[in-house]
């Protein structure tokens, strides 16, 4: 029986999860390390939202590996936090509860035909193409020669970059087979990305908009003018603008200094200083009217971007992406802040409606933070939350759970989830589709529904009470 040791639930076995349950490791050794995870599948975002050409990320999921189920971290997989255990049940079986639920919504842009047909978060995009189980029976409409991209971040460019992939490039990745299909017979020739801001303020990482830039096949427009700084956004640059800041506007002078490129057969045209005011259709998405914007200096001294006059030019398109960033939803029985869409926490360590922390309750990712960073940027927040619970661990001013025996819970887990997924099962799941990909030349070919991921994982099952030797 366990019991003697702290015993830790991390909530969501995506990057962040995982940074925290590598730290924790490091931090002290003796810790029993749970990661509750509601798909079956870990590894969060690094599966299901880096774009499946970009693998050389995707390769953080063996470090993942490595460092937390290879230590004895147990995944428990298919179960969610708030509909099949409450929060109150964790505290009674964990010493501390990590979570790391990230921000799983879009912010709206509150125009009118935000909601039409073809007009899509750029996240559902995302989880689409890259096999994640609740998104398989989303049907993306590609047969317009025209696609608009709402935002300038890396979401919006790996969405643009995979309208605008060729059918070879995409078929040497984990792009899911539904999607594959999909973009096969994709009839999208140019995609239209429209920045709010001008570019010395565009959000993309200076990796993201150069791999942009030259893409086989692609022409990359930019209009010259669009990169003329005005002086606000000059004067910014010069004075506090960061090195990403300044890469990006050469790069983009770059590009806009290019001939257009007439044996190309996809565009891209990238547009700055407009923002949408309204998506159009009758019954789905055909056009979006923008208007343009100027760049000037709020009272607090901070760059926004503001109207510059009431005409509108209308884009012809039948599919719109929209980028413009992400929420976390309130957990059943944590303490939210509601302007701010976050745990409310000071380093990582919830706080009550009193201000003062609650014991034994963290919070690590965007969940703690907001949507903010790249992937790296959750080991440096991970290791504040971690210092603040081993600080908490070391002092003991964290209670011993009511009933810290690890059979306790995982009673109640399988007698509420009996397709719960193991280490085993995931396993099972990652070997299944690694052999799928072998067979293909592809990386991996994913499970992109619950039912073939929890079939995958439960004949691990069957073989194991079989007392067959998992392969």
């Amino acid at each position: 029986m366990s019991g003697t040791r702290p015993r830790v639930a991390i909530v969501g076995a995506g990057p962040a999860g995982a940074f925290a349950a590598a730290c924790l490791l490091r931090a002290r050794g003796d810790v029993e390390i749970d990661l509750l995870e509601r798909l079956p599948t870990p590894w969060g975002l690094l599966r299901g939202g880096v774009a499946p050409d970009h693998q050389e990320i995707k390769r953080l999921d063996d470090t993942f590996d490595r460092e937390t189920l290879q230590r004895g971290c147990r995944f428990v997989g298919n179960v969610e936090v708030g509909t099949d255990v409450s929060h109150s049940e964790l505290m009674r079986h964990y010493t501390a509860v990590v979570y790391a639920t990230g921000a799983q919504t879009d912010k709206s842009l509150g125009i009118p035909g935000e909601d039409l047909p073809g007009s899509w978060a750029a996240t559902e995009f995302v989880a689409w193409y890259n096999g994640h189980p609740d998104y398989r029976e989303r049907e993306f409409d590609l047969s317009a020669q025209r696609a608009v991209v709402i935002g300038n971040g890396n979401v919006a460019a790996d969405v643009t970059r995979i309208l605008a992939l060729s059918v070879a490039d995409l078929e040497r990745t984990d792009v899911a087979d539904h999607a594959l299909a999909a973009l096969r017979e994709s009839r999208v020739r140019e995609v239209v990305v429209l920045g709010r801001r001008g570019p010395a303020q565009a959000a993309f990482t200076s990796a993201e908009l150069r791999e942009l830039g030259h893409l086989k096949g692609v022409d990359m427009r930019v209009d010259p003018e669009d990169v003329e700084l005005d002086p606000v956004s000059r004067e910014w640059l010069d004075e506090q603008g960061t090195f990403t800041a300044r890469t990006n506007v050469k790069l983009l002078r770059e590009f806009a200094a290019r001939p257009p490129r007439t044996d190309a057969a996809r565009r891209i045209s990238l547009r700055f200083l407009r923002s949408p005011v309204e998506i159009r259709g009758a019954e789905r998405v055909e056009a979006v009217d923008v208007r343009r914007n100027e760049i000037v200096r709020s009272d607090d001294g901070a760059l926004r971007a503001r109207p510059v006059d009431e005409a509108v030019e209308t884009i012809e398109c039948g599919l719109v992406l929209r980028s413009v960033g992400y929420r976390a939803v309130p957990l059943p029985d944590v303490p939210f802040d509601e302007r701010s869409f976050v745990l409310p926490n000071q380093r990582g360590r919830v706080r009550g409606p009193d201000g003062e922390p609650l014991p034994g309750v963290y919070a690590v990712g965007w969940i703690k933070r907001g949507p903010t960073g790249i992937l790296g940027t959750n080991k440096r927040d991970a290791e504040e939350t971690v210092g603040c619970l081993a600080e908490d661990l070391q002092a003991g001013v964290l209670a011993a759970p009511p009933e810290p025996e690890r059979e306790r819970i995982d009673a109640l887990l399988a007698e509420r989830k009996p397709d719960l997924v193991t280490v085993d099962g995931w396993r099972a799941i990652d070997e299944h589709e690694l052999a799928l990909g072998s067979a293909q030349e592809r990386p991996r070919v994913k499970l992109a529904s619950r039912d073939e991921l929890l079939a995958a994982a439960a004949a691990q099952a069957t073989r194991s009470r079989a007392g067959a030797p998992s392969s």
